[in-house]
């Protein structure tokens, strides 16, 4: 008899430590590896496999872990757990945005005062301006939606709805990714408009840039630990952590339907 192949694993990453902690007693390290002064945590989150690592805070730091993760723990899908800033005066702190599509907002062209986005790796120049963006699958995204039917997350508290107590909603949406923490009422409004984004963070588009070269999908998975405005240097310290919880409640739902679904790589 032909022994079973082991599944590969799912490589998981956050930017911070209050992102980690929510997933507790359900991730079982079997094995810890340092590689480039990171440290990758392999065994399994609910029984599924998976090499958890924290990545720090902004591109270049996603791409390097993403390429560690791709490459030397030959991962078969990239899950991102983690906080962003809010753009859409819709949602609230605590609210979920699943990535359906990802943006670097700060890579392009200034002339005249005025900024193009352009496509990573695009040259920037006038005559060369296209569709940005990188986007989830149709199919992957139909069956995350199928995953988290009926999943409640816990209710943020009134301090950081500016009133009661609330349940947190989850929707997909447009999430930038830029090289700064916003904390600009202005930018904010401006990055709003000209995308129609729901939240801006500092590391998702950079994975999705690698994992399109790598062939692998991602799932990016952010809660809304403030609303990218003037008081986001009070708010992040304050809801990143209460806010982190929902996204990593949704990210296990989501570990489990790579490890029900293999053919997901």
């Amino acid at each position: 008899m032909t022994a079973a192949v082991p599944a590969r694993p799912i490589g998981l990453i956050c930017a911070v430590p209050e992102e980690i902690g929510h997933f507790g007693a359900h991730l079982h390290v079997v094995a810890v590896t340092e590689l480039a002064g990171f440290c990758f945590l392999s065994g399994d989150l609910d029984g599924v496999p998976v090499v958890l690592v924290e990545a720090g805070i902004g591109k270049v730091n996603a791409a390097i872990v993403g390429t560690l993760l791709a490459q030397h723990f030959a991962v078969r899908a990239l899950v991102f757990s983690g906080v962003a800033g809010g753009l859409d005066p819709a949602l609230g702190i605590g609210d979920v945005v699943i990535a359906r599509s990802l943006i670097q907002h700060d890579y392009g062209g200034l002339c005249d005062g005025r900024f193009t986005p352009y496509q990573p790796g695009v040259a920037p120049l006038p005559g060369l301006e296209g569709p940005v963006g990188y986007h989830l699958d149709a199919g992957l995204e139909g069956r995350i939606t199928a995953a988290l039917d009926g999943l409640d997350l816990p209710a943020m508290p009134a301090a950081a709805t500016g009133g009661q107590a609330r349940l947190p909603i989850i929707c997909f949406g447009t999430v930038l990714t830029g090289d700064y923490f916003l904390n600009c009422a202005v930018t904010r409004a401006d990055l709003h408009g000209r995308f129609q984004a729901q939240a801006v963070e500092m590391e998702g588009a950079a994975l999705a840039q690698l994992a399109e070269r790598f062939g692998l999908p991602l799932v990016v998975v952010r809660a809304l630990s403030d609303l990218a405005g003037g008081d986001s240097h009070l708010d992040f310290p304050s809801f990143a952590r209460a806010a982190a919880g929902g996204a990593a409640l949704i990210v296990r739902r989501l570990i489990a339907l790579f490890g029900k679904n293999p053919q997901i790589s």
